[in-house]
Parts: structure tokens; C-alpha cells; sequence
């Protein structure tokens, strides 16, 4: 690999601006390290890109050696697909100017943002863009996945926010999709994941919101299946602007002057509208058994984005198993909960949220997101800080998913996919799959950009069986 590298390095020469660092390189060790450090990757050379024309001869030049090319952004890719041994990871973390058109409501996004690049720039007008609840997360990864956080039910999601992409394609050249140009690409750009190029720069559709109404809570006891029962029936009619998540857990000894880990249900609920409405809804809320730690307050935005950070840091070890419920049922809520006293890990839990509002009424057909209509989100999280904990926090969440899959229906949300779950991206996507290996045989017809949630191209021999359209018309 030593040699490839170099050759690479040679053809990059006088091509690129950025900055190259090879692994005896005083700054690779942190250059290479990802947010979940259960992917312990170490690539061959990594591409800092300054620009766009960085990012084009790094494509180029990879191809030409063909080197296996990972795609970093913020390096929060829970599956590890930001990072490849050996390979090339083509860093985009140079490239994060934003510029706000507050007139038009729009961001010019580069593709090696955060999440809180775009919110510190965006919230300067008064202005924000419905992304995810973890400032330190790359926005492109998310954006691509589809994107759910706090505005989805108001605006709906991160991907029904983009109004045009600008992105390099296997082929070195720069492409542009939008509703008018190349609208097959813009279709499979939101949701489809990283599979048909790099995007460079995101032209975002941005709302008026400072600072929202924020609840939390938590319960113990029997409160809690009574709790999740209300969050069930209540959340199918609550009004857009409410966004109430939940969240199993054990609360650990001295929380809440509790002497041993007992499992416990904590609440977050972000109201964004008229003040006064919210606050009876949040009176509504803890009128339900015995809630503890209660906490309301109107927070500014930029607060609600980074008020998570610390429970999620780089380094830690992450494990997921997600899906969709259509109906929550009584059995299934009381498996979540009898399971909570064998998690290995007092940071792990199991988290609940209501899609519906605003990203529900997109057409199922307008972009390459997975189910719409499956409201309920499920997502068992393992978070523990040792590598000889990983067998056991690992099997705790598949035990758990196993036991829930028969009542879920299928289909899974890719940015809560693990690195192991191949089997389950077609489900993903279901009858979106055909239109979206058309839309990725055209662009990458040879599955350069492999290291994601892969949609893999038709083979060589029968790529032109069958076009986009056709795809896209079902024939």
C-alpha cells in the first residue's frame, strides 16, 4: 500500500491545495481518529480538500490507482464508513464556509460543515435549518440519510430542506441537481446516502426561530408504561410544533437521590410556537403519574443544539439496532422496559420519537427517504467506554432487537445503521430501490463511492436494461 500511496501523492502534486497527511505525519493520529471508537481505521494518506478542484484531483487520482476512498466530513459515521485501512479518506473538514442570503432564506453550505457551522451562521439572522440534536455531527452525512432532530415535525426533515447540491461525481466532473437540474440525482441525493458522488455544497432552505419552550423530565416505577402509553395514543394528533422524544434508560445510583440503578423514563419535549399553548401542553405532560427533575424554560436555539453534546462525545464506543413500529403495543413497550436492568451500560438506552407533522405530508415519492408513513421510531443505543465491553453491549442491543422485530414493520433509517446490518439496506429503501441503482449505476457506475449504506450499481453487462426512467416509472 506504501507505494500506492506514493504514486498517489505524485499525481496529486501541483493538483492540490490542501494539506496531505501520511501516517508519519505528526498530525495523523488525530487527523484519523472518528467519533465512535469502535472503528479503529488507519487510512494510507488523508486529503484535507480546501476547495472543490482538491476534491475533484483526489477522486481522479484515486480512481486512476484505484484506492479504496473514504469520505470524511464530521467523522461521526456510526457505521465507520468515514474511514478505510489502507485506503484514501478524502477529508472535506477545510471546506465549511457559510454564507446566509437572509432575504431568500437560504444557506450556502460547504460540505465539510457541522451542524453547529451552519446553526452559529444561520441563527446570526434569526434563522435555522432542520437538522439533527448533535452540534459535532457532519451535516452532509446527515443531510444524505434523510436527517431528523427537533424542527422535523414543524419543517420537516434535513433532506426536505435542500434546494440544490453541488457535488463531484466518480468521474472527477462537478454535477449540480436541484428540482429543474438533473432531477433524478436531486431525488436519490435526499435519503440515498453517499452513494453518487461528494457534495460540495448545499444550498439550504432556512426558517425564522431564536429560542423554543423546552420540558424534561423523568419517571421511575410504574409510571413509566403508563407514560409511553400516553406518549403512543397522544402523539398521533398533537400539532406540529410539539416535538416530545422519550427515552428508556437506568438511572444510575446518586441520580435523583437513587442508591442503585433503577429504569426510569426521561422526556424532552420542544415547543415551538405561541409560548402560552405550549405551556398546557407541558402542564399535560406532567400531570401524567409522578414526574422528577422537572426543568421548563425558553432557551435560545443554539442552546437546544449543543445541550446533548456531552452525552454523545468523540470517543466513546457506540453500537445501534433501529426501526419502525407502525402501533406500539403494550407488549412490545413492557419488552423495552423488562430489558433496561441487563443493559451492561448505564449510558445506553432505548430511544423513542414521533415522526408525523410536516415530514409526514411529503409524497413518498419525492425523495429516495425510506417510509414516511411508519411513524414510530425506535432506536436501541449501546454507549459504554471499554473495549472489553464490546461483546456484551453489542449482544445486549441485538437480543433486544431480535425480541422487537416480529411486532416492527420493515424498513430502517441508515443514519442508525450499524456497520454490520448489509442484509437490511434494501428495506431501507424498499420499492425506491430499483430508481435508486439506476440513479447510482449512471453516476458511479463503478461503485466508486462503496463505503456507505451501499446501493451497488447494475452490473457492466446490463447497465443499459434499464434506464433512470424506466426506473422511475415502475416498467
Amino acid at each position: 500500500m506504501e507505494r500506492n500511496v506514493e504514486q498517489l501523492i505524485g499525481r496529486l502534486k501541483g493538483n492540490f491545495s490542501g494539506e496531505l497527511i501520511r501516517a508519519s505525519d505528526p498530525q495523523y493520529a488525530t487527523a484519523r481518529v472518528l467519533w465512535n471508537a469502535t472503528i479503529n481505521r488507519a487510512p494510507g494518506l488523508i486529503a484535507r480538500c480546501r476547495n472543490v478542484s482538491d476534491v475533484q484531483a483526489a477522486v481522479r487520482a484515486a480512481a486512476t490507482e484505484d484506492i479504496l476512498t473514504a469520505v470524511r466530513c464530521g467523522g461521526h459515521s456510526l457505521a465507520g464508513f468515514s474511514s478505510c485501512d489502507d485506503g484514501l479518506v478524502l477529508d472535506l473538514s477545510l471546506m465549511r464556509d457559510v454564507v446566509v442570503d437572509e432575504e431568500a432564506r437560504l444557506a450556502y453550505v460547504g460540505g465539510g460543515c457541522l451542524l453547529s457551522t451552519i446553526d452559529t451562521a444561520t441563527q446570526k439572522a434569526g434563522l435555522v435549518y432542520p437538522a439533527g440534536v448533535v452540534s459535532h455531527t457532519g451535516a452532509a452525512g446527515l443531510i444524505l440519510g434523510g436527517g431528523t432532530g427537533w424542527l422535523t415535525r414543524m419543517w420537516g426533515m434535513s433532506c426536505d430542506n435542500v434546494q440544490q447540491f453541488t457535488l463531484v461525481t466518480s468521474n472527477g466532473l462537478v454535477e449540480r441537481a436541484s428540482a429543474r437540474e438533473n432531477p433524478d440525482l436531486f431525488w436519490a441525493l435526499r435519503g440515498g446516502g453517499g452513494n453518487f458522488g461528494i457534495v460540495t455544497e448545499f444550498v439550504l432552505k432556512l426558517h425564522p426561530l431564536k429560542s423554543v419552550l423546552l420540558g424534561n423530565c423523568c419517571w421511575v416505577g410504574d409510571d413509566i408504561v403508563h407514560v409511553l402509553r400516553n406518549w403512543r395514543d397522544f402523539m398521533p394528533d398533537a400539532p406540529d410544533e410539539l416535538k416530545w422524544n422519550l427515552s428508556l434508560r437506568m438511572l444510575a445510583p446518586n441520580e435523583e437521590a437513587q442508591d442503585n440503578a433503577v429504569p426510569a423514563l426521561t422526556s424532552s419535549a420542544v415547543w415551538l410556537g405561541e409560548e402560552s399553548e405550549g405551556q398546557r401542553h407541558f402542564a399535560r405532560i406532567l400531570s401524567i403519574g409522578h414526574p422528577r427533575a422537572i426543568r421548563e424554560e425558553t432557551i435560545p436555539y443554539l442552546r437546544l443544539q449543543t445541550m446533548v453534546d456531552s452525552e454523545f462525545p468523540v470517543g466513546r464506543r457506540y453500537y445501534t439496532k433501529s426501526g419502525y413500529f407502525k402501533a406500539v403495543t403494550d407488549d412490545s413497550l413492557c419488552q423495552m422496559i423488562e430489558a433496561l436492568p441487563s443493559s451492561p451500560s448505564v449510558n445506553s438506552q432505548i430511544e423513542l420519537a414521533y415522526l408525523g407533522g410536516c415530514a409526514a405530508r411529503v409524497s413518498p415519492t419525492e425523495t429516495a427517504f425510506g417510509s414516511r408513513a411508519v411513524p414510530y421510531i425506535m432506536n436501541i443505543l449501546a454507549d459504554w467506554d471499554s473495549p472489553s465491553g464490546d461483546a456484551i453491549n453489542i449482544s445486549w442491543v441485538r437480543s433486544l432487537f431480535a425480541k422487537l422485530r416480529p411486532a416492527m414493520q420493515p424498513g430502517v433509517y441508515v443514519n442508525f445503521m450499524s456497520g454490520d446490518e448489509a442484509d437490511r439496506i434494501k428495506e431501507a429503501y424498499s420499492e425506491r430501490w430499483d430508481r435508486l441503482v439506476a440513479v447510482k449505476t449512471c453516476y458511479d457506475p463503478h461503485n466508486f463511492f462503496r463505503l456507505n449504506q451501499n446501493i451497488p450499481p447494475l452490473r457492466s453487462d446490463s447497465r443499459s436494461s434499464r434506464s433512470i426512467t424506466d426506473a422511475r416509472s415502475g416498467a
